[in-house]
């Protein structure tokens, strides 16, 4: 009984030793955070035509505890720049999917040249578009 409790033993050492070193590589290629900072509420502005209006929602990337909270603390003047660029828009400039992509760039840049004004923009990293509807 006890050669097959030694022999049990033995088996499972190399178990335990593998399972050890994981935890250390995990922990040694954690990087930065990265976090999606939606913007609340959703966007809903009106179009250019009568009774057309676009609701949007939109998720920021940005990377580092610290980048998120600067993110999040010009959260206003973000949200004001990008209602009055939404602001107006003709719907037929957004139907396809090369326009949805070229105003998903256009914020983008709004967004990166607001917070280097801010000296704020080295933590973000893209925008993306979560939802979006033209009605």
């Amino acid at each position: 009984m006890r050669t097959f409790i030694l022999l049990i033993s033995l088996m499972l050492l190399p178990m335990t030793v593998w399972a050890n070193s994981g935890e250390k590589k995990a922990d040694e290629s954690a990087g930065p955070v990265i976090e999606y900072v939606e913007m609340k509420p959703k966007f809903t502005v009106n179009l250019a035509e009568p009774k057309k209006y676009l609701m949007l929602n939109v998720q920021l990337l940005a990377e580092g505890a610290e980048h998120v909270e600067k993110i999040k603390k010009y959260m206003p003047v973000l949200r004001h720049e990008m209602i009055m660029m939404l602001s107006g828009m003709k719907s037929e400039d957004l139907q396809t999917m090369e326009q949805r992509e070229a105003l998903r760039l256009k914020t983008k840049q709004l967004i990166t040249d607001l917070l280097t004004k801010a000296k704020n923009s080295d933590g973000f990293r893209d925008v993306f578009f979560s939802e979006f509807l033209i009605n």
